[in-house]
């Protein structure tokens, strides 16, 4: 006998995405489009043009009370009590022993209350995580991921598209999505319903993300597909977001980021708030602080690189990084794929300290075949200014 499986949950645009005819695959959980015409369309689409991602099935976290600021000060790396309302942020929620558990987006949408977007595969962890470090702190915990569609607008087009979306009303007396600044927030209301539309991403590109209620996600995709027909706008899905974010040297959770690595690993050591005081200017203490804060001062046993490609065959994710054709093994490839915007093989590696300087030649283990790398800065591409 087997045990009972749980059968992958659709979005609420799980229809939209089998009329438009894409290829639907099971992920964290939730049924999602992979492809609706090709990886490599989509992909240029989002950065010549605009690309539109279904990411309903990232969830959403309330955090709310008089003690929500404190509380995400304690409970993540980051000094969220100093992030302005209608401020976003981007920061990690760590293990005691300081291995990364998820990294996180937080919206601050009023003094008192903040919105948690955690990665779909990590929610249930990150929600549990949360609960369990709220002895102490007068917060509120809520579970508003089954209830909110999130819609993702991305590429150069982007703002225009959002413009030109029928129905939008951006609720702020001195503020439009012109003028809304990245890595900031405001609340919306589309036809009728209240939401928010939030200037952030994953693709490398500007854009715009809409937190709405389920109920109202086809009504805005339809809409955004509409206002999108002149500007290039395609539907796109797992993935190009992928290929994407690979390109903009963004890390993905699973490959480099997990448990066993920290923030100062994957060189992202600047979220980490060790400066954090409290009220009489006293070291502030959060999960994970004493390890993070030796770590910070540690030389570390492996460094996250670029590695750009040589030659055609790409590095995948699990393939060892060699220092000479014959060895010995010196890393291992945390993501890889060839480039649609460059025309070359990249990939991202956790090396030994010794070899990660830029400039550094290295080869990649390609199936039974030493491929030439060099190591290069990350990201791999910058969106024109």
């Amino acid at each position: 006998m087997t045990g009972p499986t749980t059968e992958p949950r659709p979005t609420a645009l799980h229809d939209e995405h089998v009329t438009l005819g894409a290829t639907l695959v099971p992920f964290a959980g939730w049924t999602m489009p992979l492809r609706y015409t090709s990886d490599v369309a989509e992909h240029t689409a989002v950065r010549t043009a605009a690309g539109l991602f279904d990411l309903s099935h990232m969830g959403e976290i309330s955090v709310a009370g008089p003690g929500a600021a404190a509380f995400l000060d304690y409970a993540l790396v980051g000094a969220l009590s100093a992030l302005r309302v209608w401020g976003a942020r981007y920061t990690m929620i760590c293990a005691p022993d300081g291995g990364v558990l998820d990294d996180l987006i937080v919206y601050r949408l009023a003094d008192t209350q903040y919105m948690v977007v955690a990665n779909a595969a990590n929610y249930d962890v990150v929600l549990g995580a949360l609960r369990e470090r709220t002895d102490g702190f007068d917060v509120t915990i809520g579970d508003d991921s089954a209830d909110t569609a999130l819609i993702a607008v991305q590429g150069p087009t982007a703002l225009a598209i959002v413009e030109a979306l029928d129905g939008l009303d951006i609720v702020s007396d001195d503020t439009t999505a012109a003028t809304l600044k990245y890595y900031a927030c405001l609340p919306l209301r589309f036809a009728g319903v209240d939401g928010l539309l939030a200037r952030t991403g994953y693709t490398g590109e500007d854009g715009f993300e809409f937190f709405v209620p389920a109920g109202t996600a086809v009504a805005l995709w339809r809409a955004l597909l509409a206002a999108g027909a002149d500007h290039g706008l395609v539907p796109a899905g797992l993935a190009a977001r992928d290929s994407l974010r690979l390109e903009a040297g963004m890390p993905l959770y699973g490959h480099e980021l997990d448990l066993t690595t920290n923030p100062q690993d994957a060189g992202l050591g600047r979220v980490v708030r060790l400066d954090k005081t409290d009220a009489d200017g006293n070291p502030l203490d959060f999960v994970g602080r004493g390890p993070l804060d030796s770590r910070a001062h540690a030389p570390g046993a492996r460094r996250l690189v670029g590695l750009q490609g040589l030659g055609k065959r790409a590095a995948r994710a699990g393939y060892l990084v060699l220092a000479t054709p014959d060895g010995p093994t010196i890393g291992t490839v945390t993501s890889g794929a060839p480039s649609p915007t460059l025309g070359y093989p990249i990939a991202m590696a956790y090396v030994t300290p010794e070899r990660s300087a830029e400039g550094t030649d290295l080869f990649v283990d390609v199936r039974g075949r030493p491929e030439p790398f060099r190591i290069v800065p990350l990201p791999f591409y910058r969106r024109p200014k």
